[in-house]
This record gives C-alpha cells, sequence and structure tokens, in this order.
C-alpha cells in the first residue's frame, strides 16, 4: 500500500510573532533611548603639546542641552568639541563640570528641544538582569548592544593628580563595550539609564559608573557649580581585621588601619598617626576605604567629626576637622 503525506503550506508569522520577547525589549530601547546619546568628537592634548582627535559618547539629561558623559572622555581637552546625534544635528558644546575621582563629566551642548533621557536607579539592579549599552565605539554612531548585568559591586580605581579614589557599586557587564562607548548610556529594559560606561575591562567584560543617590549629588553639583567638592583626611590607609576582644565588644571584623599621615594635614594636627585602627567615623562603623569615602563628604568640610581609634589596644575619641580636597 503506498502511503502519500500531504504537508500542509507553512502557517504565516507576523513579524510581532517572529520577534521574542527579548529582542521587543532590546529594540524598544534603542528606539526610546538612541536620539538621547550624542556622539562626541573632541581635540586631546598628548605629550609634545600636540593635538590629537578623539572621541566618545555623552547621554543627554535635559532638553537645554545638559549632557552627561566621562570625565576621561574630555581630559586634556581645550574644554570644548561637537556632538552629533542620529537625527542629523551637529551642536556645539563645552565643559560644564568635570570630576575625575568618579569619572564623570557635565557638558552643554548648543541646541534646545533635545531628547533627554531618563536617569535610573543602580541600586535596584539585579545580577542577571538585561541592560542595553548605546554609543559610538569607533565613531559609529548609535551602535546598540545588548547583555546582562554579570556582577555588582565592583570597585574601580580612579586618579586625579596624586589623589587616587576609588568609585565603588560600579556595574560589571557583558554588554559588549569598545573604544568611544566611553561616556555612553548603560539601560536597563524600561529605557532608564542606570549607569554611565565608562571602561573595557577585557573581552566580554565592561565597567559603568552607576547612577544612584551619591553620583546624582555629583551631577548635581557639575551643573550648578562646576566642580564636586570633597572632604579630606589626610590619610593613606588599608582594612585591617580586629583583634577578637575588640570585634567581639564592636560587633564588628575590621576596621581602617593608618598606613600613612599627609604632615600638616587634618588628621596630622588631630594627632592622628600611622598605626591608628579607626573603627567608627562621626557615629558611623567604619570597617574599609569605601565606608570611609561614604562618611567623608563635602557637608563635613570645616566641621569637626568625632573619630573612634584603637592604639596600642586601647580605643580612643579623637575631634578632626576635614579639609576640602584639592585636585
Amino acid at each position: 500500500m503506498e502511503l502519500r503525506f500531504i504537508s500542509s503550506p507553512p502557517a504565516e508569522v507576523s513579524e510581532e510573532e517572529a520577534l521574542d520577547a527579548y529582542s521587543r525589549a532590546v529594540i524598544t530601547v534603542a528606539e526610546r533611548l538612541s536620539p538621547s546619546v550624542a556622539n562626541l568628537r573632541v581635540a586631546r592634548r598628548v605629550r609634545g603639546g600636540r593635538m590629537l582627535d578623539g572621541g566618545g559618547s555623552a547621554v543627554v539629561i535635559t532638553p537645554d542641552g545638559f549632557m552627561l558623559t566621562s570625565a576621561h572622555v574630555v581630559a586634556r581637552t581645550e574644554g570644548r568639541g561637537r556632538a552629533s546625534f542620529v537625527d542629523g544635528r551637529e551642536l556645539d558644546f563645552q565643559v560644564v563640570g568635570s570630576d575625575p575621582l568618579s569619572d564623570l563629566a557635565v557638558l552643554r551642548a548648543d541646541g534646545r528641544d533635545l531628547a533627554p533621557a531618563e536617569l535610573g536607579d543602580a541600586e535596584r539592579l539585579r545580577v542577571g538582569q538585561l541592560v542595553v549599552a548605546i554609543g559610538n565605539p569607533h565613531g559609529f554612531t548609535g551602535s546598540v548592544t545588548a547583555g546582562v548585568v554579570s556582577a555588582l559591586g565592583r570597585s574601580l580605581p580612579t586618579r586625579s593628580g596624586a589623589n587616587v579614589r576609588v568609585v565603588d557599586n560600579v556595574i560589571q557587564t557583558d554588554a559588549a563595550l569598545n573604544p568611544g562607548n566611553s561616556g555612553g548610556a548603560l539601560a536597563d529594559g524600561g529605557g532608564r539609564v542606570v549607569g554611565i560606561n565608562t571602561a573595557v575591562a577585557g573581552v566580554g567584560l565592561g565597567l559603568a559608573v552607576p547612577i544612584n543617590a551619591a553620583t546624582r549629588r555629583i551631577i548635581a553639583a557639575l551643573m550648578t557649580e562646576g566642580r564636586f567638592r570633597r572632604a579630606y583626611l589626610g590619610i593613606a590607609g588599608g582594612p585591617r581585621p580586629l583583634p577578637p576582644r575588640l570585634a567581639r565588644e564592636l560587633r564588628r571584623s575590621a576596621g581602617v588601619e593608618i598606613v600613612q599621615v599627609v604632615e600638616g594635614g587634618p588628621a596630622d594636627r588631630a594627632g592622628l598617626r600611622p598605626e591608628d585602627l579607626i573603627v567608627e567615623l562621626g557615629g558611623t562603623a567604619i570597617e574599609g576605604m569605601v565606608d570611609l569615602q561614604r562618611v567623608v563628604a563635602s557637608e563635613l568640610i570645616g566641621r569637626p567629626i568625632h573619630a573612634k581609634v584603637v592604639r596600642e589596644g586601647r580605643e580612643r575619641n579623637i575631634e578632626i576637622v576635614p579639609a576640602e580636597l584639592e585636585s
């Protein structure tokens, strides 16, 4: 007996059905955010005084031209450049303020009716969450890559002159980043900017400065004052485990050991010395340098604050008056 198989014609699949949820999310973010991301062209001064063309990305944050980018994108420039957008507009911009220690800078484009991005909150991110990077790698305007948050809570060392600081809670992502992405947007699935792309740490490994309460204060200060003020103690130190007895009494495992005191600085004037162990500052427990940086905010400049230190096994209370950090 002969068997015949009759195949039915393939059902037509709509374009909407052909796009899975992941694709639709990325497309939605790209369409929403691409008009807010600018391609920057700057002239950067290099050794010997020569000027070389450079570039990067920036994110529009107000309709009247304020943009956010990475500080290193506009470092060693003459404070101005040219920004181009996906709608074909090209606008001159100037640097309003830059903070190398957070790797953030605010620019002002000479234009109106720009499309501002919505800033989100990186504190709500979770490992594995979808993120979309939009920038201008190698000058290719409006390039989109997607991936996930691969880790949270990373640290990024930054430097300004002799000052070294750690940007904490940096976002790590596997969304592809390349030269030119710096200063561009890292957005969540809702199109909210949760980070400013700052570095390529390796193949499949990118880092972004988070948008959170701390960086919003920096952005606001750069927009209004052109700089961000930081309090300064004048010490170098690192984490050190507490002796068992003190760990039990203080109910914490570590403090910050002072390894160097800057001569004439606030800590020196207060009588702090190397090998002192800071365990509390202004009523806040100190277990590492990140804790110390969070406490030493601009509001403390010129105001006395009490430090609890352990010296030769005994607790001491010392009053210190932070000064302003000169970058």
